[in-house]
């Protein structure tokens, strides 16, 4: 394995996920401030995964986001939905803003409430900024607009997010570097500096566990620089008397995480397919977190192997 290889693909959509659902204000507040303040936020917000999840059902494509969906409160006392799209794939998508205005009228016809979708471009392409989905035929027209936040114009913008008491902006710096550092040596240092900021900002101790393991989601490490880093997380910790999180726990819960989604699939796999093909066993053995949960969600629905796992 070389120095810029990583264990395992990188998911960049679960943190993305656990993120949104632990700093949402803080996150509309960092990236969409204008949004922010029309919201009431006293009268709290909730998460709607269920009603999201009716209206992308169908979806097809393979691709994964961290979308989620959430209800608020205007300041003039009206309920409205906010729609978050994360594009954190390593290219571009054609079809983005298309998908972005599906999504939109699906949620307005079903549920029959203002929808607010926002867009977060964590890709590296600067030309790739969708506003805008437009068609017209035969004097028949629609335009449909939708506000967005692309994470790398921050970079010019870096010393803020480094002296921010705004939480998300560790979460943007650290998806900015996912994406930017390749290699390892680098990634490990930048990211050991990011959990260092982490223990110097005064975050409480649910907090810096919480941030730890989205960042450390994030910027995944070759395994060869995994011990460096350990060590240099224990250090912090024993300098600034904050024992909160145990490093070595950490892996090997998520190890046997992974090994238990492994084993479910497997057995799946057996009762619906028969017997496992090497070519399934190697693919199986080499996937991600993410590509194993969504493998397990869709064998049910899945008429063939190769279906299933793509063909070999």
């Amino acid at each position: 394995m070389s120095e810029t290889e990583t264990t395992q693909p990188a998911d960049h959509d679960s943190p993305w996920k656990m993120a949104l659902e632990g700093y949402f204000q803080e996150f509309l507040d960092l990236l969409f401030p204008a949004i922010h303040e029309q919201v009431d936020w006293s009268k709290g917000y909730s998460f709607l995964d269920k009603e999201l999840q009716q209206i992308t059902a169908d979806a097809s494509s393979g691709r994964r986001y961290a979308d989620k969906l959430i209800k608020v409160f205007a300041r003039d006392g009206s309920e409205t939905w906010v729609l978050i799209h994360v594009e954190v794939q390593g290219e571009p998508e054609a079809a983005f803003a298309e998908r972005m205005y599906t999504y939109q009228y699906r949620l307005r016809d079903r549920y029959g409430v203002d929808v607010v979708s926002l867009a977060v471009l964590a890709d590296t392409r600067d030309s790739f900024r969708p506003t805008t989905f437009r068609y017209q035929r035969w004097g028949c027209e629609l335009t449909f607009t939708f506000p967005t936040a692309k994470l790398i114009d921050w970079e010019s913008r870096w010393s803020e997010l480094e002296a921010s008491d705004n939480v998300f902006a560790l979460v943007v710096m650290a998806q900015i570097h996912a994406k930017r550092l390749k290699d390892g040596a680098t990634r490990k240092d930048f990211k050991v500096a990011l959990i260092r900021l982490l223990y110097e900002r005064g975050y409480s101790r649910d907090q810096v566990v919480q941030l730890f393991i989205i960042i450390d989601w994030m910027l995944q490490l070759p395994s060869a620089l995994e011990p460096e880093f350990v060590q240099a997380v224990y250090a912090i910790q024993e300098e600034k008397h904050m024992p909160y999180v145990n490093t070595i726990e950490r892996y090997e819960r998520a190890k046997a995480v992974h090994e238990g989604v492994e084993g479910t699939l497997r057995k799946q796999i057996a009762l619906k397919f028969g017997e496992l093909p090497v070519w399934a066993d190697e693919r199986i053995a080499s996937a991600s977190d993410a590509q194993l949960d969504d493998w397990v969600a869709q064998i049910l629905t899945a008429d063939s192997l190769e279906a299933l796992l793509g063909k070999h």
